[in-house]
C-alpha cells in the first residue's frame, strides 16, 4: 500500500511542478471511479456524479501546487478537494433554487438546460440544511461561514475570536457528523 500512496503522491507532485499530463492521467484513472461512486451516493444522479468528477479533477489540476507530501497523503488531499467541490455543487443547487423564483425563469431554463439536470434535485440542499441546523451552534457557525459565506478559516477565526485550530477542529467534527447523517440516509 505504501508504494501506491507514494506513486499517487509523486504523480501529484509532477502535476504541480511540471504540469505532467501522464501523471494527471494516473491520478484521474485512480480517483475518477471513486469520486463517481461518491457522487452517485451523494446525489443519486449519474450526471451530477460525473460533474463532481470533472469539478474535482479540474481543481486537482489547477491547485496541485497547494499539495505538500509532508502534510499528508495524496488521497487525503484529493478527497478534501472532492468534498469542497461537493459542497460547491450543493451551494449551486441552493442558489439555482433561488434563481428559478425570478420572473426571468424562461431564458434561464433555455440557457441552462444541462445545469438544470445537474442541479435539479433541491431536496439534497434542503436535507443538508436540515442536518446543518441540527449541529451544535459552534459547528453550525463554522460550516456556514466556510461553505455558505465562503470565508477562509483564518477570516472565520478572527470573526469568531477563536484560534484557527479551533475552527479546523469544529469544521472537521461537523463534516464528520454531516457525512454520517447523509451517508446513513443514502444507504
Amino acid at each position: 500500500m505504501g508504494s501506491e500512496t507514494e506513486h499517487l503522491s509523486d504523480a501529484l507532485v509532477r502535476v504541480a511542478e511540471h504540469r505532467d499530463r501522464s501523471a494527471f492521467a494516473t491520478l484521474f484513472s485512480y480517483f475518477a471511479p471513486k469520486i463517481k461512486r461518491f457522487g452517485i451516493k451523494q446525489y443519486n444522479n449519474e450526471a451530477s456524479a460525473m460533474e463532481l468528477v470533472q469539478d474535482t479533477m479540474t481543481s486537482v489540476w489547477r491547485k496541485a501546487h497547494l499539495y505538500h507530501p509532508s502534510k499528508g497523503a495524496a488521497t487525503t488531499w484529493v478527497y478534501t478537494v472532492m468534498r469542497n467541490a461537493s459542497f460547491d455543487a450543493l451551494r449551486k443547487m441552493r442558489s439555482n433554487k433561488e434563481d428559478t423564483l425570478s420572473e426571468d425563469i424562461w431564458p434561464l431554463v433555455q440557457n441552462h438546460e444541462e445545469e438544470q439536470e445537474v442541479f435539479g434535485d433541491h431536496l439534497q440542499s434542503q436535507l443538508l440544511q436540515q442536518h446543518i441546523d441540527k449541529l451544535p451552534i459552534a459547528q453550525q457557525e463554522v460550516v456556514k461561514g466556510v461553505y455558505f459565506q465562503e470565508m477562509s478559516q483564518e477570516q472565520l477565526a478572527k470573526q469568531l475570536g477563536v484560534p484557527v485550530g479551533t475552527v479546523k477542529s469544529r469544521l472537521r467534527l461537523a463534516l464528520s457528523k454531516l457525512r454520517n447523517h447523509l451517508g446513513a440516509e443514502h444507504d
